[in-house]
């Protein structure tokens, strides 16, 4: 059965908009929590345009569902996590200038640092995960480092149209398999949304997706609780 984690981060950046404690992540949490949600995500970004660290302890002490920390490999981060021990991490790039993350992670660059982190957040009890594009060698190297889940970014195929898209989604599957013959778990995530998750949903192996942007921006009209609940229903997962 296919998990379905709720990023807030853009909860938060309504909140950073203005400053001050509205919307609250923590009651957003919970209400995803509400509406079925399996987890929850938040980045933690060296800039800190969004998640702040009070975020991710308040949300440790209040949700009675996982947290998965996004993080990059900065040092900084690096000693929040091992220090606030969120139930999972993943490991994803990092940009000042971007919007949002573009891209999966260069494993194969950044191999002899993720092979010191790994060992680290494992030993600390938490999952560590990798966030990758569906590219069979940064999958093998995911393993080689000893990540024990990949997220595929399925930021490709969300873009895309056409042809393009349906080649993308073969993309993903492919990604899929060699994960699992390698003996990793795999979540996947980026862009998803109302009308293009469907078919990510129903490809083998999946075992978890985490969807944001698109959740909070349906929130705005019909609540967290049922912006979730309709997600669930489009991937056709159940509760």
């Amino acid at each position: 059965m296919i998990r379905l984690g709720v990023n807030i981060d853009h909860v938060a950046t309504v909140r950073q908009a203005r400053g001050g404690k509205f919307p609250d992540t923590v009651q957003a949490a919970l209400e995803a929590k509400k509406g079925g949600a399996q987890g929850i995500t938040i980045h933690l970004r060296e800039d800190r345009r969004h998640i702040q660290d009070s975020d991710l302890g308040r949300l440790k002490r209040a949700l009675r569902l996982p947290l998965n920390l996004e993080m990059a490999l900065h040092s900084e981060i690096i000693k929040i996590a091992l220090h606030s021990r969120p139930e999972k991490v993943c490991i994803v790039p990092e940009r000042r200038r971007e919007v949002t993350t573009e891209g999966g992670l260069n494993v194969l660059q950044k191999k002899k640092r993720l092979k010191k982190v790994i060992p680290q957040l494992i030993r600390k009890g938490i999952e560590v995960s990798l966030f990758i594009d569906p590219d069979k060698k940064q999958i093998r190297a995911a393993q080689e480092v000893g990540a024990e889940v990949v997220e595929l970014h399925t930021g490709a195929y969300a873009n895309a149209d056409g042809r393009k898209k349906k080649s993308e989604l073969v993309r993903l599957k492919r990604g899929a398999i060699e994960a699992r013959r390698l003996g990793l778990r795999v979540n996947a995530g980026h862009g998803l949304d109302y009308q293009n998750v469907g078919p990510v949903a129903r490809l083998p192996y999946i075992q978890e997706l985490n969807i944001g942007h698109a959740i909070v921006a349906r929130s705005i009209f019909v609540g967290m609780k049922q912006a979730v609940q309709e997600m669930k229903q489009k991937c056709a997962i159940r509760k």
